[in-house]
């Protein structure tokens, strides 16, 4: 894994490629667009992880946002219940490539890495 862009006090960390493989992402876009990350019930573990881009006009007072660069990654206070201190990763590899959640509530994760169980 690569070094986190924030200290650990943060309840969403992202590494430094993960940060890049965003803006990159963002960039194409063409817009001006937040990150949210959260969690929905499913998965082969009982909740999957949720990541997309959405307009910065949605934020709302519920939502905790953290700023990276002046770029923020948005997480809704439930969601953050399971998800806090997260780390947010990412790898190029042919195989196992991708984003990468290491999430220190989780009790259990599935093979694939997208669903956990508290």
């Amino acid at each position: 894994m690569t070094q986190a862009t924030q200290p650990q006090q943060r309840g969403i960390i992202v590494t430094e490629s993960a940060l890049r493989q965003v803006l990159s992402l963002q960039d194409k876009q063409g817009k001006d667009l937040c990150l949210r990350v959260g969690v929905r019930q499913g998965g082969c573990s009982g909740m999957s992880y949720m990541m997309d881009f959405e307009d910065i006009s949605k934020i709302t007072p519920q939502d905790e946002v953290f700023d990276y660069e002046g770029f923020k990654i948005v997480c809704d206070r439930k969601s953050l219940l399971y998800l806090y201190g997260l780390q947010l990763d990412y790898s190029d590899a042919m195989i196992g490539g991708g984003f990468q959640f290491t999430n220190p509530n989780a009790s259990q994760t599935c093979g694939c890495g997208k669903s956990f169980g508290v």
